[in-house]
Order: structure tokens, then C-alpha cells, then sequence
């Protein structure tokens, strides 16, 4: 078993761990499902390979209600019949989001036309800040390989 190099970094640096959760709890209170927010953590943490975040999101998505078949279908959201057009804006921005470095267009037009679509300035706000989030912490956890389970400490 692969065991974590450090303590979460976040939990080192006073401060950090809280401002983090504050910043996801603010999106949380600001109009986008929770669902939604638990489906945006899922996909951003698959992407940026945080087993730790991954893990999170299964379990905090299980207690607000979402179903295994939708979860299992994150990864392949373009293809599998589970999402809402507001849900699949959401995981488009997300991706494009989180893999800024994989294009020259990094956000194209039709991926925040989609999103601006579905979700007013205010939510898409929220969900900028909820996916910057998740990618932190992603990079709080990849590098020091926290692990599943483990308590961030």
C-alpha cells in the first residue's frame, strides 16, 4: 500500500484547511444544487488523479442523495443518459476548468455559453469557485499521495 509522504499541507499552514472549506461552503449557499457541487468535485478529482478527493466526493454525493449509477458515470458523462443539460454545463466547465493547460482556448465559448445557459452570474460564480476548490485541494493531496480515508492531518 502506498502510504502518504507528509501530513496534508493544508493542515500545516494555519489557516489554509479552513479558508479552503470556507471557500466550498460559500459555493455550497449560493444556488447550485449540492449534487451538482458533489458531481463537479467527483469529475475534477478523477481528472487530476486525487484518490483522496475522489473517495470525499463519493461520500459526501452519498449523502445528498446521489445515486451509484451516476456517480459510476461521471467519468463518461458525455455518453450515459443520467445528467441534466444544467449538470453536463456544469462537468464541461469543469474539465475545461480544471485542464487549463491542455489548450490554447482553455474555456472555449460554447463550454461558458452552455454554463452561462443554465446557471446566472451569481451560481456561476459559485461553480468557478467550487471547481478552483476541488483543484486545490487536489493539489494539496496528490503530491504528499494522502490517502483514502485518511483524516487530513
Amino acid at each position: 500500500m502506498i502510504e502518504a509522504r507528509m501530513s496534508n499541507p493544508a493542515t500545516l499552514v494555519p489557516g489554509v484547511a479552513q479558508a479552503t472549506q470556507e471557500m466550498w461552503a460559500a459555493a455550497g449557499k449560493s444556488g447550485v444544487r449540492a449534487k451538482t457541487l458533489g458531481l463537479v468535485h467527483l469529475r475534477a478529482s478523477q481528472i487530476n488523479g486525487c484518490s483522496f478527493c475522489v473517495a470525499n466526493a463519493q461520500q459526501h454525493a452519498e449523502q445528498v442523495g446521489e445515486t451509484y449509477e451516476r456517480l459510476f458515470a461521471v467519468s463518461v458523462w458525455r455518453d450515459a443518459p443520467y445528467f441534466s443539460d444544467a449538470e453536463r454545463a456544469a462537468l464541461a466547465l469543469t474539465e475545461a476548468v480544471t485542464r487549463l493547460s491542455d489548450s490554447t482556448d482553455p474555456v472555449p465559448d460554447e463550454v461558458w455559453d452552455e454554463a452561462a445557459r443554465h446557471y446566472d452570474e451569481q451560481t456561476l460564480a459559485a461553480l468557478l469557485v467550487a471547481i478552483a476548490t476541488v483543484n486545490v485541494w487536489n493539489r494539496f493531496n496528490v503530491p504528499v499521495r494522502q490517502q483514502p480515508g485518511a483524516s487530513w492531518d
